[in-house]
C-alpha cells in the first residue's frame, strides 16, 4: 500500500474510522515516516467519495503488521507539531 518515496499513494483508497461513537468514511491522502514511525492522513468524505471539508485532516500512527494495518493517536503536542510539519511539506513538494 505504501510507496518508497513517502508520496501520494490511490487516491480511491478509503477507510472507516470510529470518531467520538460514529463511523465516518476517508480517503486515505498519505502514508509516510518519521523516525522510523510511520503516519497517515485522512480526509473525512461523504457517501458520494466527496471530502466533507476539504481543510480537515486526520493524521494518526500508523502500523502494519503481517497484513494486518492499525492506527493511533499521536502520543504529544511535540509529535504531532514535528508530523504536521512535514505533512505540510508533503503538501507542497505536490504543488
Amino acid at each position: 500500500m505504501k510507496e518508497n518515496n513517502n508520496q501520494e499513494i490511490d487516491d480511491d483508497v478509503m477507510v472507516t474510522i470510529e470518531l467520538d461513537g460514529e463511523d465516518l468514511d476517508c480517503e486515505i491522502l498519505t502514508i509516510f515516516d518519521i523516525d522510523n514511525q510511520d503516519y497517515i492522513v485522512l480526509m473525512p468524505v461523504d457517501e458520494n467519495g466527496e471530502p466533507l471539508d476539504d481543510t480537515l485532516v486526520y493524521i494518526y500512527r500508523y502500523f502494519e503488521n503481517d497484513g494486518e494495518y492499525s492506527i493511533d493517536n499521536i502520543q504529544s503536542d511535540e509529535e504531532y507539531n514535528r508530523v504536521n510539519k512535514r505533512f505540510n511539506e508533503l503538501l507542497e513538494e505536490a504543488k
